[in-house]
């Protein structure tokens, strides 16, 4: 959910700014926010070898995910990149099975595949229209990758939360991102000039940057202590967030399809946590780390 508002934050004040600038503001906010707490916990130490992986997938996660995601809405339309993005979960769970970090089960897989399926109902034509040029593929088969590196990252992720706690896995991730992010900003000439908003463009961002920085904590708190499907399946919440908050917000309208489309994504997300039989090799350890 906080993921849809800050759709619509970034909506709001993305005029004033460009893409990489914006999302290089974003995450290093972030890490203004979880930086201190992170050090007022207690020291762990990370092994070297751990430390270029954590930080390659804070690269993915953020920079070269937002980066593909830019590149494909250029192309495809906003509805059409939202369905394709709200894959995220189906990837997810069929990369965690094919690793081997996850069994198939039905209940899971009839609940993603109707969480997507609520997606598509609530976004309505707007998955229908018509990209942009000649390069609607290469705009689809971009979103379609930035996807694909959140689900790769969601899977991978887990061994080095249960190993370090999540706080410091989160604001270390997160800084890596910040350092690629802006190599991105400064062809955008971020660096050239102070940024300039308007008072509410400073809400907005400041709104979209602490937000993000408390819900990276709280995602990898729940990669941690859940399956990867079952994390990323609440995914599927955030196209119909920003739908919901441009409704109240920018007067955009609500349809009857944006609701049966939320209801079937909250059926969907029911279905995919019903209890199932837990093997030895199932089992979830949470018992609390240093630092949690």
């Amino acid at each position: 959910m906080q993921v849809g508002a800050s759709i619509v934050a970034s909506r709001f004040v993305i005029d004033q700014t460009a893409p990489a600038s914006l999302a290089l503001l974003r995450y290093a906010i972030g890490v203004c926010c979880l930086g201190p707490v992170a050090l007022l916990a207690p020291r762990v130490r990370f092994e070297r070898r751990d430390l270029a992986p954590i930080a390659v997938l804070g690269i993915v996660q953020f920079g070269v995910l937002i980066a593909l995601l830019n590149y494909g809405v250029r192309f495809v339309p906003s509805g059409r990149a939202a369905l394709i993005f709200a894959l995220f979960p189906l990837l997810t769970m069929l990369i965690a099975a094919a690793l081997d970090h996850e069994r198939l089960t039905r209940a899971k897989s009839a609940g993603v595949l109707l969480t997507i399926a609520g997606v598509a109902l609530a976004l309505g034509e707007r998955v229908l229209a018509p990209g942009s040029g000649g390069h609607a593929w290469l705009g689809e088969l971009a979103v379609f990758a930035a996807a694909s590196c959140g689900a790769v990252c969601s899977v991978l992720y887990r061994p080095y939360l249960q190993k370090y706690p999540v706080l410091r896995v989160s604001a270390f991730a997160m800084l890596a991102s910040v350092g690629f992010l802006a190599l991105l900003a400064i062809p955008e000439g971020f660096f050239d000039r102070l940024p300039h908003f308007t008072g509410a463009g400073w809400a907005a961002v400041l709104f979209i940057g602490v937000g993000s920085g408390a819900f990276y904590f709280v995602w990898l708190w729940a990669l941690r202590h859940n399956t990867p499907t079952r994390a990323s399946a609440f995914q599927t919440l955030s196209p119909l967030t920003a739908a919901l908050l441009g409704a109240v917000l920018l007067g955009e309208p609500v349809t009857p399809g944006l609701l049966a489309g939320l209801a079937c994504v909250v059926l969907g997300l029911w279905i995919a946590h019903w209890p199932e039989p837990v093997r030895a090799d199932d089992r979830i350890d949470t018992a609390p780390r240093a630092g949690d």
